[in-house]
């Protein structure tokens, strides 16, 4: 269940980390903060990034083997980083139309669905 609890917080803290990185873009673009001032949409971002860390910092002591979790720190690092991906092309496919997978997207991740192979090899 620690594998499980893991990587479901690693989902939820990836959704709130790509909209702390960049739904402020989207917000821009629909003209809803289009007037805030800089410091101001860091602020909201970093609010939204407190979500994140919230999840985020749970995750990794579930699933940290030191800790008692099934996973290394390479290995936590490496899911983290896929979730990230995936989140993110399902984020910007969604909600920025302007934004296409091409061939070489998907290669690198065939590539890192490599890592993640290498990094669980003993």
């Amino acid at each position: 269940m620690k594998a499980t609890y893991t990587i479901l917080l690693l989902i939820v803290s990836n959704v709130f980390m790509t909209f702390a990185w960049y739904g402020h873009l989207k917000l821009q673009e629909m003209k809803i903060i289009s007037n805030w001032p800089l410091y101001t949409v860091i602020l909201f971002s970093w609010f939204i990034a407190l979500a994140e860390y919230s999840c985020q910092i749970p995750a990794n002591r579930i699933g940290f083997i030191g800790n008692g979790g099934p996973f290394t720190l390479m290995q936590l690092k490496v899911i983290q980083e896929v979730i990230t991906l995936v989140i993110f092309t399902i984020f910007t496919t969604v909600l920025f139309k302007g934004e296409a997978l091409h061939w070489n997207h998907f290669a690198a991740f065939v590539c890192l669905i490599a890592a993640v192979y290498f990094v669980f090899m003993k």
